[in-house]
């Protein structure tokens, strides 16, 4: 009997079984990490990676996503917690920046207009209360129309709801422009003939 090989082989078998287990120590580490450090929860819409849904285990080796097209997305724990999270279940309010183009034949009256039009169609959403107005400006003049920049919060988390609130007020604010008479900017391209350019230059 070689003792020499037995303890050669016992070698080579203790690394490959240190190998296999690295995986699954990691995976056990990053279960405790999520089960103390909750960083998402069952039930949670959670968006890591380029993959985004809702948790519906949350295991020692690997966790279950059901992704938004249906199917369910299994990944190791040790995987899910090295990425960036994103947990959609935890915020409180949904910040949305809104920019809306007019033409440049708007007269000055209606440009002065349009942000108190903004801000009192946002103070008047039925769909959720709590809607707040950050800011709403005539922030530039660009290439082929005037451009309004508007932020606003949305006091939810539930995306159907920030959609409704969307809708609402995309709907209210094509009726307001349209009782002001004002118009909405499409891309538009000027051509001048040839002498018309060379007497402009």
């Amino acid at each position: 009997f070689n003792i020499t090989t037995a303890l050669a082989g016992l070698g080579v078998g203790g690394i490959a079984v240190a190998i296999a287990a690295q995986g699954i120590l990691g995976d056990l580490f990053s279960y405790f990490v999520i089960f103390f450090d909750h960083p998402f929860a069952l039930g949670d819409f959670i968006v890591f990676g380029d993959k985004s849904g809702i948790v519906e285990r949350i295991g020692i080796k690997s966790s279950r996503i059901r992704v938004l097209s249906g199917e369910v997305l299994i990944i190791s724990n040790s995987d899910l917690t090295s990425s960036r999270i994103h947990n959609y279940k935890q915020m409180q309010r949904r910040r949305v920046v809104s920019a809306i183009s007019v033409p440049f034949h708007t007269s000055e009256e209606k440009l002065k207009r349009i942000p108190q039009l903004i801000k009192d169609i946002l103070a008047s959403i039925q769909v959720v209360e709590g809607v707040v107005c950050d800011r709403s400006h005539f922030q530039s003049i660009g290439a082929s129309a005037f451009v309004f920049e508007t932020i606003y919060y949305i006091p939810t988390s539930d995306y159907l709801t920030f959609m409704d609130v969307q809708q609402e007020f995309n709907l209210r604010l094509v009726e307001g422009f349209r009782a002001e008479g004002i118009e909405f900017a499409y891309p538009t391209q000027r051509i001048l003939p040839a002498e018309a350019s060379t007497q402009m230059t």
